[in-house]
């Protein structure tokens, strides 16, 4: 997700295909369609509200893409810590294990018009561009992740390359958004003037790669002999 695509980085997100369910495959998939729809919906009135109230330049266009980033966050966060969540936390949150496809699916189909957001304010300020490859590539790797969520697709790469391919997307993922929320406020205000406005996000995001990383190392040692 970007924040700021003409002043500074930017950040994008992923998804994360759940375990194996007992659901016939068809069923799984048209069963995220419900989750994307709302996400989408939702970020188009978020979209809709903040551009009504700021005007349609490019100061409300910047409001938009962090209203929006906040947004997508969310619904990453939920789909990269929820299993792990759900494994050290307790079975109150079994549900987040369970629907981590769909949110994954569901971050990706907010990003979208996140996406779009940041091609108009792109076209508003084209004298003030700055390089988003950083963020282009987080796209690429949400939108391969959500590819990779239809099982014969993800067949193909078996369940090691799978698993190679999964984290080290989902963890580049978290690290754009870290540029956003950690790195580039650090840079533009110094430590003694980070915005507090970031600190939950910068802690959220701290906090779900040490989850994720621990219930990878306790999974291996459950695997190994």
């Amino acid at each position: 997700m970007s924040e700021s695509p003409v002043n500074g980085p930017t950040t994008a997100g992923a998804s994360e295909p759940s375990g194996r369910s007992s659901r016939p495959v068809g069923s799984r998939q048209l069963g995220a369609l419900p989750s994307m729809a709302a996400a989408f919906v939702v970020t188009l009135v978020l979209t809709a509200i903040v551009l009504a109230v700021s005007g349609a330049g490019e100061d409300g266009l910047a409001r938009a893409l962090r209203v929006t980033a906040r947004w997508c966050f969310l619904l990453f966060w939920l789909a990269y810590a929820g299993t792990a969540l759900a494994r050290f936390c307790g079975p109150r949150f079994a549900v987040l294990a369970r629907q981590a496809r769909e949110l994954g699916l569901a971050f990706a189909a907010a990003l979208s018009v996140h996406i779009g957001l940041v091609l108009w304010i792109m076209n508003v300020a084209a004298d003030r561009r700055t390089p988003m490859l950083l963020f282009w590539v987080g796209v690429a790797c949400t939108y391969m992740l959500a590819l990779l969520s239809v099982p014969q697709l993800r067949g193909w790469l078996g369940p090691r390359a799978w698993r190679i391919a999964r984290e080290g997307t989902l963890h580049y993922i978290a690290l754009v958004f870290a540029v956003d929320f950690i790195v580039a406020p650090l840079e533009a205000n110094g430590p003694h003037e980070y915005p507090l406005s970031y600190l939950p996000f910068a802690i959220m995001l701290l906090g779900g790669a040490l989850l994720r990383m621990a219930g990878q190392h306790a999974r291996g040692n459950i695997a190994a002999p």
